[in-house]
């Protein structure tokens, strides 16, 4: 049988910050073990601490629509297509809500938005070798058309315009790269591959 390693297979000597904000970075000294049942030498590796975060993708199943936000993102500077990104609903956690809090609360100040009910898709590690964080999505089912036309809360630096467009035409966007964030990639992904098991009682014939 294999053997799964676990936290305890991790010595962490030492952890020093290098720098404390929004984004703050560690340096960990550590030893992990090896598959050869032995102590890696001591590493040094630098994380960033970001937090975890919840995304929602609202889909309107009755008139096959897709909620889409549109702001702006300071590490796409240099896309060829601007730092104006297309994106679905997102935050961070707050004290101890749970991830459905989450969801409802951003799926209210970004998109105004209340889901008829959140379905649970995955989570995953967006980039474990530098960075804690990990993602949690939701797809909401939402009326479409009670869509904000803006969206996000300006105390927070958010200036967020709402589009409702068809699901067709936000495919044509993932594939023509303007849908180019991970989170959304993975989410859109998910939605597209069980849309028929979870919504076909509820389109529009």
């Amino acid at each position: 049988m294999t053997i799964r390693f676990h936290r305890d297979d991790v010595k962490v000597k030492e952890k020093v910050p290098l720098y404390q904000g929004f984004l703050s970075v560690y340096r960990y000294s550590l030893q992990h073990r090896l598959f050869s049942g032995d102590w890696s030498p001591e590493i040094n590796r630098e994380l960033m601490e970001r937090g975890h975060a919840v995304v929602v993708i609202p889909y309107d199943p009755i008139r096959d629509q897709l909620v889409v936000l549109e702001q702006f993102r300071v590490g796409a500077l240099d896309d060829k297509n601007g730092p104006w990104l297309f994106e679905f609903v997102a935050g961070m956690f707050d004290a101890d809500e749970s991830a459905e809090e989450v969801a409802t609360r951003e799926l209210e100040e970004e998109a105004g938005l209340k889901a008829k009910r959140l379905i649970y898709a995955t989570s995953y590690y967006s980039s474990p070798g530098g960075t804690d964080e990990k993602l949690t999505i939701y797809i909401a089912e939402v009326d479409s058309q009670s869509a904000a036309s803006f969206g996000g809360l300006p105390e927070e630096d958010e200036d967020i315009r709402v589009h409702v467009l068809p699901r067709t035409e936000v495919i044509n966007m993932l594939e023509r790269e303007e849908i180019n964030n991970a989170a959304s990639v993975i989410g859109l992904q998910w939605l597209l591959l069980h849309r028929d098991k979870m919504f076909s009682d509820q389109e529009q014939n």
